[in-house]
């Protein structure tokens, strides 16, 4: 593991937002849902989420999520990724959503 600055840390934008929508996404390679989330100040943003194992679209849809909002668009398959929805792993490798425990305004920054 390489140790990094709090300069470095400070660098990552680890923002809170608010899912609005979650769409099927067929043409990933591996299956996942498209997801657009309100991140206040700093815009509605979507990305590729492959959450779908422990995740129905319905249950997402107003929940607070955490997602890096500082990392270069990424195409995949025909869509853009705007941001990183951030995870665990279980010990399948099925991804677990970071979120918070309460409700807190879109785009506070995790510190």
């Amino acid at each position: 593991m390489e140790t990094i600055t709090w300069h470095d840390f400070e660098k990552v934008e680890l923002r809170v937002g608010t899912i609005l929508e979650v769409a099927d996404f067929p043409e990933a390679r591996k299956p996942a849902f498209k997801v657009k989330v309100d991140f206040g100040p700093f815009g509605i943003k979507q990305s590729s989420a492959q959450i779908t194992k422990h995740y129905r679209r319905e249950e997402l849809i107003g929940r607070q999520i955490v997602g890096v909002i500082n990392f270069p668009k990424k195409q995949i398959a025909t869509f853009m990724s705007e941001f990183l929805v951030t995870g665990f792993a279980d010990e399948n490798g099925d991804i677990v959503l970071v979120s918070v425990e309460q409700n807190v305004p879109n785009g506070s920054k995790l510190i």
